[in-house]
């Protein structure tokens, strides 16, 4: 299965968000940078998943965005159901118009089926799972002037 672009950078987002610490603000510019992705994709993606009720966004010049306490128990499955454009897995079009086989054809429906059940395998998961805390303190290093040996 593939998801859409969209999905993958709203993915990206919660995972970033989740990695924060508590309560922390982020802009969508710094969102941005740290997803890789430009702005308008990122600012798009944060609006949907404050609709969606996955992210708390703060307005003025000490806002920012923030996971809510719904986008740290959301699953992947659930995101990706809404974000999903839900066009079917097979085009069943030809250069010529609508497949032949598409009033007589199964395959459509069990690659529904098959998405569904991608979605499923994917239900058990919390993006919040998924994130890496960061630690940006400083890395203990042991150095020495011996050789191994």
């Amino acid at each position: 299965m593939r998801i859409n672009s969209f999905s993958d950078v709203s993915l990206r987002l919660l995972m970033v968000l989740c990695s924060a610490p508590e309560g922390e603000l982020s802009t969508t510019r710094d969102l941005a940078e740290q997803v890789g992705t430009p702005y308008n994709h990122v600012s798009k993606a944060v609006l949907k998943l404050r609709q969606m009720g996955l992210v708390d966004a703060i307005r003025g010049r000490t806002g920012g965005v923030r996971i809510s306490p719904a986008g740290k128990a959301a699953t992947v499955g659930q995101v990706l159901r809404v974000l999903d454009d839900h066009q079917d897995v097979a085009e069943c079009r030809t250069e010529m118009g609508e497949c032949p086989l598409a009033h007589s054809c199964g395959l459509r429906g069990v690659l529904n089926h098959a998405r569904e059940s991608f979605y499923v395998s994917l239900d058990n998961v919390t993006i919040y799972s998924l994130a890496r805390k960061t630690n940006n303190g400083p890395v203990p290093v042991m150095l020495s002037t011996s050789r191994p040996g």
